[in-house]
């Protein structure tokens, strides 16, 4: 390790010293190298394998790296969706004795995949409409937060699937601010119109690279953005004004925002006299995202996805009803439930298949498969009978998804896949569900929390 080298880090990771510094990062040789997916980035990035776990080390100027280091910290404490921070490297020399950029550490979000790789696999229009559903999300909890973000891009999220859409992480917070006093409308609104404007050229992009069917507008879909925030920020934020004799409104309300998977710390009420007599207005402060998220983790321990959390609380209520325990309590429900269908249903699947997809979003699809099985042969088929046809058909389809291994380290996305390799559009199950699931935000106005029904539900 070069002398003059400073890291900056909470805890700092003995490996972390091996790693090449005196090397620019765009030389490091290919055994340090984790062979993971990249999206296209304005620094060099590369992803690197440190103590059984994976890195992103990006070159960055130092001020810059510093800054988004803390920041990340800040948004970490807040609950915010984003990578963690792991160190900033000051000070690198080469072996001439030139200096060297300095870097920013952050862990690998597992089961994470950049946009690119996305329309890699699927090439589905529909793919475009939920990863922007995702970002629509992404940036209201982070606008409730007081983060002004600066550069809303496809490119500088990550996206983790969860029960059929995704969930969207942010990934590069260089070019971001905090504000804890809340962000002004105008900061929101250029946030947005960045967002729009990046979102149109990046699908324009993708077309032109083939990722992306011709058909496709890519206004309409960047104009998506700006109307699904618009819709998701109004729930969350506008003042309601009702009679008093009307007061079910507020959990009529409170339940809405739990439906799109928000939690509300305490409601802003006052009542005002007009023409027509005594009015309530209320306005909920919400303080949080992660609604089922939190049920799950208190009944069975999980750490699942918002609509993963969901698709589980339905299936755990489906149980509750059918094994006629609605008069016990949920916690000791939940234990049975977790005993008797999540852990072997997982157990089923063949441990190579497993870094398929995270556990969750496995259990979540042999459920969709089930449902799709049983309407195809018009009775009720069992979920092991289930799982045996998921694993035989539809798993194998899938891309490693937790370590996502390439053909090489490289910044096309186009490169890491093989011409060869069977693509998952073309499988009828995936497709069926791909299709299925795309409906189901059509039906849903919100677009955010499922909108299909399941048997048995």
């Amino acid at each position: 390790m070069p002398q003059s080298m400073q890291i900056t880090a909470a805890t700092i990771d003995p490996a972390l010293l091996d790693l090449p510094w005196e090397i620019p990062l765009e030389e490091w040789p290919a055994e340090v190298l984790a062979a993971l997916p990249r999206g296209l980035s304005r620094h060099i990035v590369r992803f690197v394998n440190l103590s059984e776990r994976v890195i992103a080390v990006k070159e960055i100027g130092e001020s810059v790296a510093h800054h988004e280091y803390e920041l990340l910290r800040d948004l970490l404490r807040l609950g915010a969706p984003c990578v963690t921070p792991t160190a900033v490297i000051t000070g690198r020399t080469a072996l001439d004795g030139s200096a060297l950029n300095s870097v920013l550490v952050t862990e690998h979000l597992s089961y994470s995949l950049p946009y690119r790789a996305l329309f890699s696999q699927y090439m589905r229009p529909e793919t475009a409409t939920r990863l922007i559903d995702a970002l629509a999300v992404l940036l209201v909890r982070l606008h409730l937060l007081g983060f002004y973000w600066g550069d809303v891009s496809l490119s500088n999220t990550l996206f983790r699937r969860d029960a059929g859409a995704f969930a969207a992480y942010l990934v590069d917070a260089e070019t971001g601010e905090l504000h804890t006093e809340g962000l002004t409308d105008g900061k929101r609104l250029y946030d947005i119109d960045i967002a729009r404007t990046n979102i149109i050229g990046e699908l324009m992009d993708l077309q032109a690279g083939a990722l992306l069917e011709p058909s496709v507008d890519t206004i309409e879909v960047g104009d998506r953005i700006v109307s699904r925030y618009t819709e998701l920020w109004d729930v969350l934020t506008a003042e309601e004004a009702f009679d008093l004799g009307e007061r079910w409104r507020v959990r009529s309300r409170i339940e809405k925002l739990n439906e799109l998977g928000f939690d509300v710390g305490e409601l802003t009420m006052k009542t005002e006299a007009d023409g027509s007599g005594t009015r309530m207005i209320i306005q909920p402060k919400v303080v949080d995202a992660g609604h089922y998220h939190r049920q799950i983790m208190r009944l069975t321990g999980l750490d699942v996805q918002e609509r993963q959390g969901q698709r589980m609380l339905n299936d755990l209520q489906t149980f509750r009803t059918v094994t006629g325990r609605k008069d016990q309590p949920v916690e000791q429900v939940a234990h049975a439930w977790l005993t008797e269908v999540f852990e072997p249903t997982l157990a089923a699947v063949p441990m190579e298949l497993r870094r398929k997809l995270e556990p969750a979003e496995i259990f979540h699809e042999v459920l969709e498969h089930r449902w799709y099985m049983s309407e195809q042969r018009q009775h009720d088929v069992t979920t092991q009978e289930a799982v045996d046809d998921y694993v035989r058909t539809v798993l194998p389809q899938h891309w490693d998804e937790e370590s996502y291994l390439s053909l090489g380290d490289t910044q096309e996305m186009e490169a890491i896949f093989d011409d060869e390799e069977p693509v998952p559009e073309d499988d009828a199950d995936f497709a069926a569900l791909d299709e299925a699931t795309a409906n189901a935000f059509e039906l849903n106005p919100m677009g955010f929390t499922a909108g299909m029904k399941f048997k048995g539900e």
